[in-house]
């Protein structure tokens, strides 16, 4: 299998998986190798990001024997990163010298997170400062589910009624944060003990009718909420911008979509605001 491919199979399973790696709303810092300090370039810093790692620092099995580090017993997958070797060839260029050209090559690499005995180097952290409107709106959500913050993705388990977010420093910004909790939160209120919606209450799978209809709830929830509380934040536009051919083709075939969508996403916002409305 050529490199290539071993790189787009991995893209394409990340994204069959849910996952769209350039447009994460958090970040630990940009990849980069911990001894040259140089950051990872191209595709290497999404093919690093697709391994979900808390540290941004990596370096290859030598570098981590040369710094007498060793692999921890549980974690020794490595990951893959890919540069370019230029090869001589036997024609010659205008000046006489051998015309070269460029071979793609990988190799592995280790993350900080996998390695024991060597010191991690204090990182560059965003300083959060709490929005106090979005703070006083997670307070009003009556019996709400467990937030638990230092995790490798944001998501809302409705088995364990539990959200999962990176930690607050590892947002791109203060805006990402709320933004990204306020659709998780969205998407709790769709729990057995709350509003009961089908598409959190029963199993589904990714890229079915269910799903989409779920996640076209969250993010307006999201949307909602952030109108709410006066936050802006590119990651909804964004996100809602990467499905549009799927909003379109979805809703050219079911023109209740949206408006039971809106609905749902409506009656999400009033239960974590802890608020009524007569019909």
């Amino acid at each position: 299998m050529s490199v290539y491919s071993i790189i787009t199979d991995r893209i394409i399973k990340s994204l069959e998986n849910g996952e769209v790696p350039w447009r994460k709303p958090w970040t630990t810092k940009q990849p980069m190798n911990l001894v040259s300090k140089k950051p990872y370039r191209g595709i290497n810093p999404f093919l690093l990001m697709l391994r979900e790692r808390k540290s941004p620092y990596w370096v290859s099995y030598k570098q981590m024997i040369d710094l007498k580090g060793t692999l921890k017993a549980d974690d020794k997958k490595a990951s893959l990163v890919i540069f370019w070797r230029w090869i001589e060839t036997d024609k010659q260029d205008a000046d006489g010298k051998p015309e070269k050209i460029p071979m793609l090559r990988y190799y592995n690499v280790f993350s900080l997170d996998q390695i024991e005995g060597i010191e991690v180097p204090e990182e560059l952290k965003l300083e959060f400062t709490p929005v106090n409107m979005a703070e006083k709106v997670i307070e009003k959500y009556p019996n709400p589910p467990r937030i638990e913050e230092g995790e490798h993705r944001a998501c809302y388990s409705p088995s364990r009624d539990i959200i999962t977010t990176p930690a607050k420093e590892t947002f791109a910004s203060v805006e990402e944060y709320y933004s990204t909790l306020f659709h998780e939160l969205s998407h709790s209120t769709g729990h057995k003990d709350r509003l009961a919606r089908p598409e959190v209450v029963d199993t589904v799978h990714f890229g079915s009718d269910d799903y989409s209809r779920e996640e076209l709830v969250a993010e307006m929830g999201a949307s909602f909420l952030q109108a709410e509380t006066g936050i802006a934040s590119k990651s909804v536009q964004q996100n809602s911008e990467a499905y549009i051919k799927n909003w379109i083709k979805r809703l050219n075939n079911d023109n209740k979509l949206i408006v039971h969508a809106a609905a749902k996403a409506q009656g999400a916002v009033d239960w974590i605001m802890n608020r009524k409305f007569e019909d």
